[in-house]
């Protein structure tokens, strides 16, 4: 059940996320969303290296990994 929440929390994070300019390389594009879950979680997914988070923001970005298994994610909760 832990694995499924990871799982659906990062789906969520991708599905309610944007894309921004990057302010520490400009012209890169990144990906963020908001830390609206459980820390826990959070943390899990960043030893996961699945995201990044610091801890004077109120979100987080995802890696290129992270980008990838959520599209997967999305292919399998949702055949979108």
């Amino acid at each position: 059940m832990e694995e499924k929440i990871k799982e659906l929390n990062l789906l969520l994070m991708f599905l309610t996320g944007w894309e921004e300019d990057s302010h520490k390389n400009p012209g890169e594009r990144i990906f963020r969303a908001w830390k609206g879950y459980l820390f826990e979680t959070l943390n899990k997914l960043a030893d996961d290296k699945l995201i990044i988070q610091s801890a004077n923001t109120k979100s987080v970005m995802l890696t290129a990994a992270g980008r990838e298994r959520a599209l997967q994610l999305k292919k399998q909760y949702l055949n979108a």
